[in-house]
């Protein structure tokens, strides 16, 4: 028995020494934030070597051996004490939101682009006070203010800021607490944006793929493409706005605008000679990227689901990954006549809140791939789970992500953690900062040559803000940076759904 303490002291001492010279190095990294390097030295003197009880009983000496757990706070003891809010640049205004806690640790979330970030706010007396680390049971408590689209950004911020607080409580990477990782890194798509030219088209793609390293892209192909073109749509003009587009995010109190007018009722056309044009622009792009890379293809325009099939039909040759949103995601009967009409793969779901809204699409198996946005979806878990559902059916995931690195780095994790995961989308290739906005936990890449690098050790998301950076982005309409949100502390409503 002597043998065997001395064995486990000298184990405990050389792990002591291991941890400390992390520790260390962590403390002098100069992307280590200051809160963390603080905690790192408050904790320095933690725990108490097994060495030192040598005159204990080998029960105590075991007691003690068992009771020393590596962790960044007191997960039990765990409350929240704050939520508040920078919006941020990105995507004309993007919310990260920042949950605090009585332990000097904190969990970022992000409201989806273009969403309201009282969205959030009005969540904020709802958890107040409760333990982060209950993260499904305080989703099931605000999950009813969410809705379809950018409604649930509220709902999908809390919950990726619980994950990473839980992961940071617990120190462990959020992928672990969602039942561990399929893969060590993520495939991204990047979206390639229209040009004015073949010529400036194949820059960009050459930039995406040699340069950067993508192996997957989208592309739109849009009726838009086929403005100024006589004699390519039908019934164009009527929903023309004052500059002559078809502008599918015009005038959005325009209930009546072609932006807001669901596919199903707008009566546009494509002609033969418009199918043309946009076949030409699927050629150009495929013979300069060739057939080794994926082209997922996206907004068409709002037109029905005949002229959706025989667009479809069109460009099947070119074997696209997929068509995305071909009519809006609540028509299920349509959606399963696109399918069973044409050969390539059909996908939708960016704008869909929680599995329930998914199972119709998968039960019917009315589209090949789903193709949740986690900002949108219901969080991490519940995209997990929206992924595993569509498993048992044979229908594969990909992920939506158009905001900042915060829902990236979220979606990153729920993706190592799902096995019918295909690609994530990165929206923002082309901004330079994007990437700037945070800092990596022990300096991991977060992109790198077209994958995202799954951090393997970083507790939570495994980012942290770079503030420095961060207030040269924020949007002009709320300069507020972390302002206080008391107003927003205070329960105002009885929100049981049931009498």
């Amino acid at each position: 028995m002597k043998n065997t303490l001395q064995r486990l002291i000298a184990k405990n001492k050389e792990e002591e020494k291991t941890y400390a010279v992390s520790r260390q190095a962590e403390m002098e990294n100069p992307k280590t934030k200051d809160d963390r390097r603080n905690f790192l030295k408050k904790t320095a003197l933690g725990g108490i070597a097994l060495s030192s009880f040598m005159g204990y009983s080998i029960e105590d000496d075991l007691s003690e051996t068992t009771a020393k757990v590596n962790r960044n706070s007191s997960p039990s003891e765990l409350r929240i004490t704050d939520m508040r809010y920078v919006l941020t640049n990105v995507m004309g205004g993007t919310a990260i939101i920042r949950i605090d806690t009585n332990q000097d640790i904190y969990g970022l979330g992000e409201v989806r682009d273009a969403a309201d970030v009282r969205y959030a706010l009005m969540l904020k007396s709802r958890i107040l006070g409760e333990n982060p680390c209950n993260v499904e049971k305080l989703f099931k408590t605000i999950k009813q203010f969410g809705g379809p689209a950018r409604q649930a950004g509220g709902v999908c911020a809390v919950e990726m800021a619980l994950w990473d607080l839980c992961g940071k409580a617990y120190n462990v990477p959020a992928w672990q607490l969602l039942g561990g990782r399929y893969r060590d890194k993520i495939r991204l798509y990047a979206d390639t944006p229209e040009a004015d030219s073949p010529e400036e088209q194949k820059r960009l793609i050459e930039f995406r793929v040699k340069e950067q390293g993508y192996t997957w892209l989208k592309m739109d192909v849009s009726i838009s493409e086929l403005k100024g073109k006589a004699g390519t749509v039908v019934n164009s003009k009527f929903w023309e706005d004052a500059n002559g587009n078809l502008a599918q995010w015009g005038d959005l109190k325009n209930a009546m605008s072609y932006g807001n007018t669901m596919h199903p009722f707008t009566q546009i056309q494509i002609t033969e000679k418009g199918l043309e044009e946009l076949a030409q622009i699927v050629e150009n792009v495929r013979s300069m990227v060739g057939y080794e890379i994926p082209i997922s293809t996206d907004h068409y325009g709002h037109f029905d689901l005949n002229n959706n099939i025989r667009l479809a039909r069109a460009l099947e040759k070119y074997r696209l990954a997929w068509f995305e949103d071909m009519v809006p995601w609540q028509y299920t009967e349509q959606w399963k006549t696109i399918t069973n009409s044409i050969e390539t793969p059909t996908t939708t779901g960016e704008d869909i809140y929680l599995l329930k809204d998914f199972k119709p699409l998968i039960h019917e198996r009315a589209v090949d791939i789903v193709h949740p946005d986690l900002a949108s979806s219901g969080g991490l878990l519940e995209t997990k789970r929206i992924g595993d559902y569509a498993e048992e059916f044979g229908i594969a995931m990909a992920m939506h992500q158009a905001g900042t690195p915060v829902s990236f780095m979220a979606s990153v994790h729920c993706a190592a953690a799902t096995q019918n995961f295909l690609a994530l989308e990165h929206h923002s290739v082309d901004v330079p900062w994007w990437e700037d906005l945070v800092k990596t936990v022990g300096g991991f890449k977060m992109i790198d040559k077209g994958f995202a690098p799954v951090p393997l050790t970083a507790p939570g998301l495994g980012i942290e803000l770079d503030e420095d950076v961060l207030k040269k982005h924020i949007h002009p309409s709320d300069k507020s940076y972390f302002a206080p949100t008391k107003e927003w502390d205070k329960l105002r409503s009885h929100d049981r759904t049931y009498s």
